[in-house]
């Protein structure tokens, strides 16, 4: 599930209570939770609505500043049934202290190296993770779309592939672009001796 950053950053104050969604299925369940750029967000609740049923009080808890305002959001998609998301701030990201990590021991060494070889395996494109984070090295803060043309893979499939470097601690994602973090540094160091 995705929010835009200034829902985010209400969510996280606690001024923001409150998501909705026009959706053909639920793309969000009870009890889950959601790792965003401001920390894990924990959905607390999800339930079907009408348009008609939700309040001003409902969109300002949402982060709209008007009713008028959510229901145009809405709008933008004909399709699908409305939906009511309960949320809450949870905890700070832990990939943020994961990635600050740079002295671990070779067990640990090898089994981020593990990780990566599983990325790798399970991959129709083949071995590409060590190809990437040396990619981002020395283009930092490159466009994923630049990025994408200069590594030879599709734009789509990087920004994916870059969020699974990400989850484990090793990209730092900017607005533009991406760069690699100590632990990620820590790591080639370790892959290229």
């Amino acid at each position: 599930m995705l929010f835009k950053q200034e829902h985010l950053e209400g969510i996280r104050s606690g001024k923001v209570s409150l998501a909705f969604r026009k959706w053909n299925k639920p793309s969000a369940k009870q009890g889950s939770a959601v790792k965003t750029s401001v920390g894990i967000v924990e959905i607390t609740a999800v339930t079907k609505t009408t348009a008609a049923a939700i309040s001003e009080k409902d969109a300002r808890n949402a982060g709209f500043s008007s009713l008028a305002a959510l229901r145009s959001m809405l709008d933008k998609y004909p399709a699908g049934d409305i939906y009511r998301i309960a949320v809450q701030y949870k905890s700070p990201d832990p990939r943020l202290a994961l990635r600050e990590q740079t002295s671990l021991s070779a067990v640990q060494l090898a089994a981020l190296k593990t990780k990566l070889e599983r990325l790798d395996a399970y991959s129709k494109q083949g071995a590409w993770t060590t190809d990437i984070l040396l990619a981002i090295k020395k283009n930092p803060l490159l466009k994923a779309a630049s990025l994408a043309l200069l590594t030879g893979k599709e734009k789509d499939w990087l920004k994916i592939n870059i969020r699974k470097l990400k989850n484990l601690g090793l990209t730092i994602s900017h607005d533009p672009g991406y760069t690699i973090s100590p632990l990620g540094e820590r790591l080639l160091e370790y892959l290229i001796i």
